[in-house]
């Protein structure tokens, strides 16, 4: 829609939203961290190494669910295009969580408390992260002709990441969006209010891998969907994730007090 900041060049609208995304997310992440008790300064610390880590594996990840299309165009490897690209989300979260798990190891970090100041931090700023998106045009959605169906007419959003121009398609970035920003405000919600260990961050997973499932049939894949399944690789993943916090949240559920008779 608005690639371009202001008509500024070289300074574009995605990388605004992402550096505010990131910046918003780590205040989060902080305050959230000083309320629970924990090293703040560590905690941090982490979130830089996670956003650091974040981008190289969603880049890695978006390589290995493209890898066709990269074997063809090798060269499209180092182009300005895959550069600007943001990558696949979840390359970026599961990058995240190998390295947010060997530093809490290595600083004495609890695990299960320090991921939950992280996930409503990880919820705001993915939000914000898509709506760069929308304003780039990329992670676009499949022909529709609904009311609410968007046209990208920017000839810059089409030369920057191949956005259809003209052409009405289901806002998916928005959906996901909208998504993100309602499970920001039932995790900030949750995590004020006593909880065990772990139960924030498997929230998390259960909510946002139900969104992306979901929000994955109405989006565009160029490459198809894995081993011509009905399901793309993201949703492979989401259904890991969404088990992963399931199982987790109904192992930790509260016990029944058993009536009086």
């Amino acid at each position: 829609m608005f690639p371009d900041f202001f008509d500024i060049p070289f300074l574009h609208t995605y990388g605004v939203l992402v550096a505010l995304a990131f910046l918003s997310a780590l205040w989060l992440i902080g305050r959230l961290a000083r309320r629970a008790g924990l090293d703040a300064d560590a905690v941090l610390n982490l979130g830089i190494y996670c956003a650091l880590s974040a981008i190289v594996g969603a880049k890695l990840m978006m390589f290995i669910v493209d890898a066709p299309y990269y074997y063809q165009h090798p060269g499209e490897i180092f182009s300005l295009a895959t550069l600007q690209a943001g990558g696949v989300f979840y390359g970026g979260l599961i990058a995240a969580l190998a390295v947010a798990w060997w530093y809490m190891r290595k600083t004495g970090l609890p695990l299960a408390k320090t991921a939950d100041v992280f996930a409503p931090g990880i919820a705001l700023g993915h939000g914000i992260g898509r709506l760069g998106c929308f304003s780039a045009g990329c992670c676009w959605g499949v022909p529709t002709h609904a009311p609410w169906a968007v046209r990208f007419t920017n000839p810059a959003s089409n030369q920057l990441v191949g956005v259809p121009l003209g052409i009405p398609l289901h806002p998916t970035q928005l959906y996901e969006a909208f998504a993100e920003f309602l499970i920001f405000g039932i995790l900030l919600w949750r995590v004020r209010k006593p909880h065990p260990a772990g139960a924030i961050i498997s929230m998390y997973l259960v909510l946002y891998s139900a969104a992306r499932f979901t929000v994955e049939f109405f989006r565009f894949h160029e490459q198809g969907n894995l081993w011509g399944g009905p399901l793309d690789t993201s949703q492979w993943i989401s259904l890991a994730l969404f088990a992963a916090g399931g199982i987790w949240l109904w192992q930790h559920r509260p016990a029944r007090v058993p009536a009086r008779a």
